[in-house]
C-alpha cells in the first residue's frame, strides 16, 4: 500500500505534554476545587503530600509542596470535604492532570464541627482533658499574664474589672486571636510566660487568662488546634479559657485548668472583690478578739471559782511555823540537858583513866614480858643442849680433817709461792680482783637491803601471827579448855561431873576438875542507860 500523503505537522509526545501543560496552567493558573480527600497517607519522606480530591462523579490527583503544607492552617485529613485553592497542571509522564495546593479550607461548618469531634476524641483518650490534670486556682495572685489581642475589646474589659475588684499586677502577651499564625503565637505565649524564672527581671505570671471575643467557628478555630490545646495542658501556671461568648465552646476550654464564660468572668475568677475581703478580714478579726474576751472571761470565772476554795498562804504554813517555835524553844533545854549527860558519862569513864591503874597495866606486861623472857631463855638453852648432843659425835672427826686439810693447803702454798713474784701471775691476780671488785661493792651495798626488807617482812609476819593468833582471842578473857586426852572441849556436853580438865589462859595453864551439872548460860548483860544517846528534843 501505497504511503498517504499529508501536510499535517508532526509533533514528539514531549511537545505535546508540554503544549497541554501550558494550556492547562493557563486557563486554570488560580482555581477553587471542593472534594473530598481520599488517599491521604501523610507526608512523603520528602515532605511533599500526595492524595486524591473527589466527588460523586470524578476524582482529581493533588499535590502540596513542602513548603506549603508548613504553611497551612488547616491540615488535610482523610474523608474530610475541603475547598482547595490552587493551580492546575500537568505530570506528563503520566498523562495525568493534577492541582497544586497552595491553601485548604473546610468546606463548611458541618466538616469543622466533624472535625472538631474528631480531635476532641483523640485529645480525651490521650487524658488531656482529665479533671485531674486541673489544678486550683491562687487564692490571690500577685502577677496574672493575658494572652490576647492588644487592640481589642477584650483587654480593656479584663483590666477595667481586675481594677474594680482587686488591683492586681497584669503581664500582657500581645497575639493575633484568629488567622493563620494565631495557634502559633498562643503556643509561643504560654510557653513563653512558662519559662520566665520566679524574682528575675519581670516577675513570673501565678496565673494565666488565655481570652478573646466572640466569633464564628472560623475565628475561633486557632484555639481548636491541637498544639495549643497541648501548650494549654503542659502549661506549669494555671490557665482560665475565656474564648468566645458563653454559647461558644473550645477545646482549650476542656484543658484549661477553668472556662469562664466570658472575658470579663475570667477576671471575676482570678481575684476576690478587695472590699469585700477586706470585710471578712475585719470581720475575721473582730471575731477572734471576741472569741478571746469569752476564754479570758472564762479563765478568770475559773481562776476566781479555784481560788475561793483554795486557804490562805499563811494558813498553809501556820502548823509548820508553829512547831518550829516549838522546837526552837525546847532546843536550848535539849542541849543543855545533853551537855550534862555527855559530862557525867566522861566523869565515869575518866575515873578509870588515873595513873596507878596504867602503872599497874604496866607492870603486868612487864613481869609478863619478863615471864616470856624465861621461856625464851629457857628453850634457847634446851635447843643448844640438844644441838649440842647431836655435835659431839662429829666433833672427834673433826680435828683429824681439818688437819689433814690444812697439810694440803699448805703444801699448796708452797708450790705457789715461789710464783708468786713472777709478773703474768701477779697481773692476773690484778685482773681478777678489779673484775670481782664491782660485784663485791654491789654485794656490799645490797646486803644490808636485803637484810631490812626480810627483817620488815618478818616483823609483818610477826604482827599478823599475832593479830590472827588464839593469843589476843585469850587475852580478851577467854580461855581453851582440853579433856584427859588432850582434845578440845567445844560444849559442856562433852564433859561430865569428875572430868579432869586442862585450861590455858592468856598468861598460864590451870588444871582443874569438872564438879556438878553444866551451867545455863546467863542472858546477856544490859546496856547501862548512860551508854545510849538521849534525844535531841
Amino acid at each position: 500500500m501505497s504511503q498517504l500523503l499529508t501536510n499535517a505537522t508532526e509533533f514528539t509526545v514531549s511537545e505535546i505534554a508540554q503544549a497541554v501543560k501550558r494550556t492547562v496552567e493557563d486557563e486554570f493558573g488560580h482555581v477553587r476545587v471542593r472534594g473530598e480527600i481520599s488517599g491521604f497517607r501523610g507526608q512523603h519522606s520528602s515532605g511533599h503530600c500526595y492524595f486524591t480530591l473527589k466527588d460523586d462523579a470524578a476524582a482529581m490527583d493533588a499535590v502540596v509542596w513542602k513548603g506549603s503544607y508548613a504553611r497551612l492552617s488547616f491540615k488535610p485529613q482523610e474523608g474530610l470535604e475541603v475547598i482547595a485553592t490552587g493551580r492546575l497542571t500537568t505530570f506528563p509522564r503520566s498523562s495525568k492532570y493534577q492541582i497544586v495546593i497552595d491553601n485548604i479550607e473546610p468546606a463548611g461548618a458541618g466538616a469543622l464541627m466533624a472535625l472538631l469531634e474528631e480531635r476532641r476524641k483523640k485529645l480525651l483518650a490521650e487524658g488531656l482533658f482529665a479533671k485531674e490534670r486541673k489544678r486550683a486556682l491562687p487564692y490571690l495572685p500577685r502577677v496574672i499574664g493575658v494572652i490576647t489581642s492588644p487592640t481589642g475589646a477584650v483587654i480593656r474589659d479584663i483590666l477595667h474589672r481586675l481594677d474594680d475588684r482587686f488591683p492586681s499586677h497584669v503581664l500582657v502577651w500581645p497575639v493575633r486571636v484568629q488567622g493563620e499564625t494565631c495557634a502559633p503565637e498562643v503556643v509561643n505565649a504560654i510557653e513563653g510566660f512558662n519559662a520566665m524564672q520566679p524574682g528575675g527581671r519581670i516577675p513570673r505570671p501565678d496565673l494565666l487568662i488565655v481570652a478573646r471575643g466572640g466569633g464564628s467557628i472560623e475565628d475561633l478555630w486557632g484555639f481548636n488546634e491541637e498544639a495549643v490545646v497541648r501548650a494549654v495542658a503542659a502549661s506549669g501556671i494555671p490557665v482560665i479559657s475565656a474564648v468566645g461568648h458563653e454559647t461558644d465552646t473550645t477545646l482549650v476550654d476542656y484543658a484549661s485548668d477553668m472556662r469562664a464564660p466570658t472575658p470579663t468572668a475570667a477576671a471575676e475568677a482570678a481575684v476576690p472583690v478587695r472590699a469585700e475581703l477586706i470585710a471578712y478580714v475585719e470581720d475575721q478579726g473582730g471575731r477572734q478578739r471576741q472569741a478571746a474576751r469569752r476564754a479570758l472571761s472564762s479563765l478568770k470565772d475559773r481562776l476566781r471559782a479555784a481560788s475561793a476554795g483554795l486557804p490562805r498562804a499563811t494558813d498553809l504554813v501556820a502548823t509548820q511555823r508553829q512547831s518550829l517555835d516549838y522546837f526552837s524553844s525546847h532546843l536550848s533545854t535539849a542541849l543543855r540537858h545533853s551537855v550534862q549527860l555527855r559530862s557525867q558519862t566522861l566523869t565515869k569513864v575518866s575515873a578509870k583513866l588515873e595513873p596507878r591503874l596504867m602503872q599497874q597495866r604496866h607492870k603486868e606486861l612487864s613481869e609478863r614480858l619478863k615471864t616470856l623472857g624465861n621461856q625464851g631463855y629457857r628453850g634457847l638453852r634446851t635447843k643448844v643442849e640438844r644441838a649440842r648432843l647431836t655435835f659431839d659425835p662429829c666433833s672427834k672427826k673433826l680435828p683429824q680433817a681439818v688437819g689433814t686439810s690444812l697439810e694440803r693447803k699448805q703444801s699448796a702454798l708452797h708450790r705457789i709461792a715461789p710464783r708468786l713474784n713472777r709478773g703474768p701471775l701477779l697481773a692476773e691476780l690484778r685482773q681478777a680482783r678489779s673484775e670481782l671488785a664491782p660485784v663485791i661493792d654491789r654485794y656490799l651495798r645490797s646486803g644490808p637491803v636485803i637484810t631490812a626488807g626480810r627483817t620488815q617482812k618478818l616483823e609483818q609476819l610477826g604482827k599478823l601471827m599475832e593479830t590472827l593468833g588464839y593469843r589476843n582471842v585469850l587475852a580478851r578473857g577467854y580461855a581453851i579448855v582440853q579433856d584427859g586426852a588432850g582434845a578440845l572441849v567445844s560444849s559442856a556436853g562433852q564433859l561430865k561431873p569428875g572430868d579432869a580438865i586442862h585450861v590455858m589462859l592468856a598468861e598460864g595453864e590451870v588444871d582443874a576438875t569438872v564438879n556438878g551439872a553444866p551451867a545455863r548460860r546467863k542472858s546477856a548483860k544490859p546496856i547501862p542507860d548512860s551508854d545510849v544517846q538521849d534525844s535531841l528534843f
